[in-house]
């Protein structure tokens, strides 16, 4: 029999984080230095050492520093859709007026609310970027649906759901940035009353 003690140190595996949580540690660490440090002042080295990866990890998922930014901005897009969506989903399927409403009301709640994040991502960028932004924004495209389910089930009559989509989101967007300029930001409830009155009212004539 052999006596001798076996030295060998086990092996220890190292832990490895999946693909999607490496992406997500980078949006969430480049998201918070955007934040504190601003977009410029943010280096490609400074998002990976704050989501602990290697710098050369970066460059697997995102191209550049613009590409990341342009990720986060869909990934708060999406997020903003499906806050409204859950809205929605809490109203009477025939009940159009309750539909357009918390539409208004769900949108300017998650705007507010998210206001830092926002301006952040969307106020400081290129205007060519800017405008493709809005040919392709999927909260626009998901008012745009609302309109034309609204249309088809007679609620109320619509020639061109892309334009008037355009026309009630910048109108919600330009109140909201009036209540912001004037600090009154617990106008919300108002805010909503009045742009449903006055959209429905344009929506069936």
């Amino acid at each position: 029999m052999d006596n001798r003690t076996d030295t060998k140190k086990p092996q220890l595996h190292r832990r490895t984080r999946s693909p999607h949580t490496r992406r997500t540690a980078l949006m969430d660490a480049a998201e918070h230095l955007f934040l504190t440090k601003g977009i410029h002042e943010t280096r490609i080295e400074d998002i990976t050492a704050a989501a602990h990866v290697a710098k050369g990890t970066f460059y697997i998922y995102f191209h550049s520093r613009d590409s990341l930014l342009h990720a986060l901005q869909q990934r708060f897009m999406t997020s903003f859709c499906a806050r409204i969506e859950t809205a929605l989903t809490q109203c009477q399927s025939d009940d159009w007026q309750s539909r357009l409403h918390n539409w208004f009301t769900t949108a300017i709640d998650g705007l507010l609310d998210q206001i830092i994040l926002h301006d952040m991502l969307f106020q400081d960028i290129h205007p060519k970027q800017g405008r493709s932004l809005m040919s392709e924004n999927p909260v626009i495209e998901q008012l745009c649906s609302l309109l034309q389910q609204g249309d088809k089930a007679n609620a109320w009559q619509v020639t061109d759901a892309k334009m008037m989509a355009l026309m009630m989101f910048h109108a919600m967007h330009g109140l909201v940035d009036d209540a912001l300029a004037r600090g009154d930001i617990n106008c919300r409830s108002s805010l909503a009353s009045t742009l449903t009155e006055t959209f429905s009212k344009a929506l069936r004539q």
